[in-house]
């Protein structure tokens, strides 16, 4: 900030000084001009001289003396002021050319300066976030902490319970032997041991899970704690910010199915909604779990999003992270995760929903400054035989198709290749399952970053989409949802969606 304004100091006085040498300049011609205007001389021609008087008689020979300059001198001088003013003219012109360039070099420096105070407001509002996202993690850092040393209370407590009981068992064996010398008892002694031994299993194995979870929770503590100390140090540049690490289980379970006895199925599903939408005719207004029958398949639990005038069935959500989306292709087939949190619907369960030809895919997405856009499509999916090929046509939306290409290409899993171009594997080297055009375009199963990352390696692998040769979006939410034909779907907040490649 100090520099342009030292440097448009240093500009003003040197233009200050050369406009005083111009007005010196100016004020010396101005004085010549004025003696120069009772020279007999204008404009470079003589003046013809009048009838001199008679000299008086008695007049001295200085009375009689001329008071013009000679023709020569009036000569020599107008041609000095002419040249003068033709150097003065050349001087003029060539300052006000350096003149202009300065003020253009001033109109560059001002631009400069502006842009360096706009990203110096944006750097200070991701610190004030990124001190936000420290203050969670100390606050999950000490309740670690506490539950560790619950743990670490705990294997105490245990680890002397097991060798009381030891030594228990050690008083009881001496006893048994002093008593019983023969072998009529022996049988139900070795009985009784083998209990004991049962139970001493059984406690080394709590004892070991205890111990590996304590394990986990000082391991996730430190990792914490590193991340802290990151956080705190990089507050000054937000160029040095590291992703927040993901521990994940990658045993994620199935979505709980619809549980109905054998005796009453028969009765209980023939009446059963076939999506949301019906759900929604049949009165139901509110937003969340139902269980449906599309037609021909077995009854399952969806989500339904009842915000429009219409209910729409969500097979697909993303909004925390709470969920490990690069799991296996028994588990996309099936569906996973939290219908309350974020989950993958399965898609056996996608493929009978669409099997009924009655529905359109809605996708509202959310960058991380929370500005929202929509995409619509008309969809069809294959069945496992196909390996669910997809098939999808542009029906509306705010951005460009950034889903186009994407008919006839299969789904593919880290387990499971079925990529357009098989080498490499996309679903493994970039995470989710998706059906993947090429490797590092859309992946909208992709891994949740909650912190900017600054490796564009590292990015593609997280929730993006990447409309045609345009810069990819990073996003914060997502939800994929089945609405019926002939609905719209009445959201309002949508805004400029702007793209955060970093």
């Amino acid at each position: 900030m100090f520099l342009p304004w030292l440097f448009g100091q240093s500009l003003k006085r040197e233009t200050g000084g050369r406009l005083q040498r111009i007005n010196m300049k100016t004020t010396l011609i101005y004085l010549l001009v004025l003696t120069g205007a009772c020279l007999p001389v204008q404009c470079g021609k003589e003046v013809q001289p009048g009838p001199q008087p008679s000299p008086q008689p008695n007049a001295s020979p200085e009375s009689t003396r001329s008071h013009f300059a000679g023709l020569d001198d009036v000569r020599l001088l107008a041609n000095g002021l002419l040249q003068l003013g033709q150097s003065l003219r050349d001087f003029v012109h060539k300052t006000k050319g350096q003149i202009n360039d300065i003020f253009q070099k001033l109109n560059i420096f001002d631009r400069s300066f502006y842009q360096l105070s706009v990203l110096a407001s944006e750097i200070k509002e991701e610190e004030e976030e990124l001190k936000k996202t420290a203050v969670v993690l100390k606050a999950n850092n000490e309740e670690i902490r506490g539950i560790s040393v619950q743990i670490n209370s705990r294997v105490d407590s245990i680890m002397s319970e097991k060798s009381s009981l030891r030594n228990q068992v050690d008083g009881l064996e001496e006893k048994l032997r002093s008593l019983l010398s023969g072998g009529d008892r022996a049988g139900e002694i070795s009985g009784l041991r083998g209990v004991i031994d049962g139970q001493e299993q059984s406690i080394t194995k709590l004892l070991k899970a205890v111990k590996e979870q304590n394990d986990q929770l000082n391991y996730q503590r430190n990792k914490l704690k590193s991340l802290e100390e990151k956080l705190t140090a990089s507050t000054l540049a937000q160029d040095t910010m590291e992703r927040i690490p993901q521990s994940f289980n990658s045993d994620m379970p199935t979505l709980s199915p619809y549980l109905v006895s054998d005796s009453s199925q028969t009765s209980a599903d023939a009446d059963l909604p076939s999506d949301c939408n019906d759900v929604f005719n049949r009165g139901e207004k509110t937003s969340r779990v139902y269980a449906i029958r599309p037609n021909g398949s077995q009854p399952f639990k969806v989500f339904c999003d009842m915000s429009a005038d219409h209910g729409a069935t969500v097979i697909q959500r993303r909004k925390d992270g709470s969920v490990n989306f690069d799991q296996t292709w028994e588990k996309y087939e099936n569906g996973f995760g939290d219908f309350h949190g974020e989950f993958w619907l399965g898609l056996s369960k996608i493929h009978s929903l669409l099997a009924q030809g009655n529905s359109i895919l809605h996708m509202h997405l959310e960058d991380w400054k929370h500005n929202k856009r929509f995409m619509e499509y008309t969809c069809d999916l294959g069945g496992p035989e196909s390996n669910y090929t997809l098939g999808l046509k542009l029906l509306s939306g705010d951005l460009s198709d950034f889903m186009k290409n994407r008919t006839g290409l299969m789904f593919s899993t880290k387990d499971r290749d079925n990529d357009k171009n098989r080498d490499p594997n996309c679903a493994r080297n970039y995470t989710g399952g998706w059906w993947f055009n090429s490797c590092g375009d859309t992946n909208l199963n992709g891994r949740y970053f909650l912190v900017r990352h600054k490796g564009r390696s590292d990015r593609r692998r997280g929730i993006h989409l990447k409309p045609g040769r345009k810069a990819s979006y990073w996003l914060r939410f997502t939800q994929l949802a089945l609405r019926p034909l002939g609905e719209s779907w009445s959201s309002s907040e949508t805004g400029g969606f702007l793209a955060n490649s970093r």
